[in-house]
């Protein structure tokens, strides 16, 4: 009978014992299958946390392709048109302890157009002085430059404190003049 002779290296002539067999046969060793499935699932992680990143960013900036109708856009809100109003300078006596403190003040209003109105001219609309509104725009502001003091005015921030409240003031005493923003083109405390 014909062998192999790695078989017959392992075989002993005598009687065949049980140890010396199982200790001629190889064992197979065994592969760590905790750790591959770690790696596995790690890696499934990884690429689907990428493909997902990148599906986002494509959907954000709108470079999907085939996402063109389905998902409704923004509506960017029209910007609200408005005109200048320039008015004539103003002269206040402040509300100094001596009274000889004055404020000369030349001011452009920001005012918002009325919803119907189409913006037909390009440079600043000027206020004639015998219409109803620029007498009540004007009794507005000097009430309220009337009451500043020259100290109030010439702090580093009595420019923007004075913007405000007359923005405040005009609407509340003029509510049809949106005024949107206050300039002062010409700004002069006699102290």
């Amino acid at each position: 009978m014909a062998t192999s002779p790695t078989v017959l290296a392992g075989v002993s002539t005598g009687s065949p014992d049980s140890s010396s067999i199982s200790a001629s046969i190889p064992t197979t060793t065994k592969f760590p299958l905790f750790p591959l499935l770690i790696a596995v699932v790690v890696g499934v992680v990884i690429a689907a946390l990428g493909v997902g990143g990148i599906v986002f960013y494509l959907a954000r900036t709108g470079r999907l392709p085939g996402r063109e109708g389905s998902a409704p856009k923004a509506e960017i809100a029209a910007p609200m048109t408005t005109h200048a109003v320039v008015l004539e300078p103003l002269l206040v006596n402040l509300a100094d302890a001596g009274g000889s403190s004055y404020l000369r003040v030349a001011m452009t209003l920001r005012v918002a157009d009325a919803e119907g109105r189409k913006a037909k001219e390009e440079k600043p609309q000027e206020i004639k002085e015998s219409s109803d509104s620029v007498a009540s725009v004007r009794d507005t502001m000097l009430t309220v430059l009337g009451t500043q003091t020259a100290e109030r005015l010439l702090a580093a921030d009595g420019k923007e404190r004075l913007k405000a409240e007359l923005k405040a003031a005009l609407a509340e005493h003029n509510a049809e003049l949106k005024v949107k923003d206050v300039f002062f083109t010409d700004f002069l405390v006699q102290h």
